[in-house]
């Protein structure tokens, strides 16, 4: 099969889905030309080394990239994060007729949906059939960010993106969501059930696998000698880590809480976190990719927190499945899928989301547990990554959606 993968993240970006998507269907036989622009993310500027301009292709590991100029941002602004989008739907549509000339099917890695307009171009132009990789709800997770605008134009907005978003999923021929909650959202929405399928997101395993503990490691996350819970990745907005350093404050005597990470929260984290007096908790920013699973095995948990949000009951955050890959039991402050899928498969312990009161006495019940208890709850949540969320799974299921939608576009 001859697929086109269209994405504005890719590698060496730490959005690491549509490359490693890429490697696998070109090592499985496939013809895989991708087109993305020039790595940005998160920097918000082009990376060092690199230098945008229209003709630039590259081969990796089978697959052929294509990269087209488009104005970088990752910051605050709403005005900015929207002219980068637009630009890279502009010069991708510009490019895709010639570049992805004759697939079979296209891939397209969303958010943003703006990518789609390339893959919109191609199914007016030629009938090419497109699978849809929804990681966020739109217009959902925009409105949440605190980048759109209120009011009028935020009313004008939500419509906008609310119409734009129902032709896109009733244009594709097949809808790949990253949770059963957001595939139920999807339906409501007036789609197919039959085209919309959930596929779990993968972790980059070989970075995130089981691992010794070390005395290093231990030294480097300042590991005292007792119960040590570690939330590492993106302190933002919507992941509630207010609620972790309350519960941490009020329980000193129990558990060490060790932020591993940054991000727009994180000095307000660090500022409440002095303001409550809370020595047990710690920050040590980010860290290189390829230190994390010695660091996740040198705590004895890993905790995963998402705020009380309808929309956020259908996401499953990526650290949960790294948290699974390296063997480590969970402790789960959120509600919705991910926390049935820790529930279901004995993989730690789960409380409600935005409640340090409840999430303070799971960090005292964890402190408490039996190491050879603890220790079977990671071994649970390890199966449970590789039987639902491992990277051969997902691909699997993402190459049988783009065979039936190719199937379709020949029919």
């Amino acid at each position: 099969m001859r697929i086109g993968l269209i994405s504005q993240w890719y590698p060496p970006e730490s959005t690491f889905v549509p490359g490693q998507l890429a490697t696998e269907l070109a090592r499985r036989g496939h013809e895989v030309r991708v087109l993305t622009t020039f790595p940005s993310l998160p920097l918000g500027r082009t990376y060092p080394g690199w230098r945008q301009r229209w003709n630039h292709r590259s081969s990796d590991d089978g697959v052929v990239v294509r990269r087209v100029p488009a104005y970088p941002s990752h910051d605050r602004s709403g005005l900015r994060r929207a002219v980068s989008y637009l630009s890279f739907a502009a010069t991708s549509t510009l490019a895709a007729p010639r570049h992805l000339r004759g697939v079979d099917a296209l891939y397209v890695y969303h958010p943003p949906p703006t990518s789609y307009a390339a893959a919109g171009l191609l199914r007016l132009l030629r009938g090419v059939p497109a699978v849809l990789h929804v990681q966020d709800l739109w217009p959902e997770s925009v409105t949440a960010s605190g980048m759109a605008p209120t009011g009028l134009a935020g009313r004008v907005l939500d419509r906008a993106l609310t119409t734009g978003m129902r032709r896109i999923y009733h244009s594709c021929a097949g809808i790949a969501v990253i949770a059963p909650a957001m595939a139920e959202q999807v339906v409501e929405r007036g789609v197919d059930p039959g085209s919309v399928r959930t596929v779990f997101n993968w972790t980059d395993e070989a970075l995130f696998r089981p691992v010794p503990c070390t005395d290093a490691a231990r030294a480097a996350i300042g590991h005292r000698g007792r119960t040590t819970v570690m939330f590492a990745g993106n302190l933002g907005l919507l992941q509630g880590v207010d609620v972790a350093i309350r519960a941490a404050a009020a329980t000193p005597d129990a558990v060490d809480l060790v932020f591993v990470g940054t991000g727009l929260g994180a000095e307000q984290a660090r500022k409440l976190a002095d303001d409550l007096g809370a020595t047990n908790v710690r920050f040590l920013g980010r860290r290189p990719a390829a230190e994390m699973a010695e660091l996740y095995a040198a705590a004895e948990y890993q905790l995963v927190m998402l705020r009380d949000l309808p929309w956020l009951r259908g996401t499953v955050p990526s650290k949960l499945q790294a948290a699974l890959a390296c063997g480590v039991p969970v402790l789960m402050s959120a509600d919705g899928d991910a926390a049935r899928l820790v529930e279901a498969g004995g993989a730690g312990l789960v409380c409600p989301p935005d409640d340090w009161r409840t999430l303070a006495d799971q960090f005292v019940a964890a402190a408490r547990m039996p190491v050879e208890q603890r220790l079977a709850m990671g071994r649970r949540g390890r199966q449970l990554y590789q039987d639902r969320m491992s990277m051969r799974v997902g691909v699997d299921q993402i190459e049988d959606l783009l065979n039936k939608a190719a199937a379709r576009g020949r029919g």
